[in-house]
């Protein structure tokens, strides 16, 4: 049913939450290859002379991939077929384009589950993203003792 399915993560324990529910629907629906997927906006620009953005973009990008390529090993070792990829972008865009661009069949990712003012003044990745994908969205809310946020 799904052959493709991308793992979005921003380096937080609560976004790897996602990681548990991504293995079992891969084996049990088996998935034939798990894309992870970092998206790293871009840096801040207001008020900030003397900052080479170019490099500090640049080193976010290095980190984000190293950041991946660990949870793609581990992964892989369990016997997944795992691909990872950074983007630079708005989060919910990239994640969008990717998906209809790369045949998709899936995404599956962690939510704070905020709401009200919280969500009006963070945003929600995860509520952009239900509501633009092409494609079913799998939202896990962990609970307070499943991951450290």
């Amino acid at each position: 049913m799904y052959a493709k399915m991308l793992v979005p993560l921003d380096g937080s324990a609560l976004a790897e939450c996602v990681l548990p529910h991504a293995r079992a629907i891969a084996k049990g629906c088996a998935v034939r290859e798990i894309v992870l997927l970092r998206v790293v906006e871009p840096p801040p620009t207001m008020g900030a002379e003397g900052i080479d953005f170019v490099a500090l973009q640049s080193a976010d990008k290095d980190a984000a991939g190293a950041y991946l390529a660990r949870i793609e090993s581990q992964l892989s070792a369990e016997g997944f077929k795992v691909s990872s990829q950074v983007l630079a972008g708005r989060a919910a865009e990239a994640i969008s384009e990717f998906v209809n661009n790369n045949q998709v069949d899936l995404i599956a990712l962690a939510t704070h589950g905020r709401s009200g003012i919280s969500r009006l003044v963070f945003g929600s990745v995860a509520d952009r993203l239900i509501r633009s994908a092409s494609v079913p969205v799998l939202l896990v809310k962990p609970k307070a003792d499943e991951c450290a946020a």
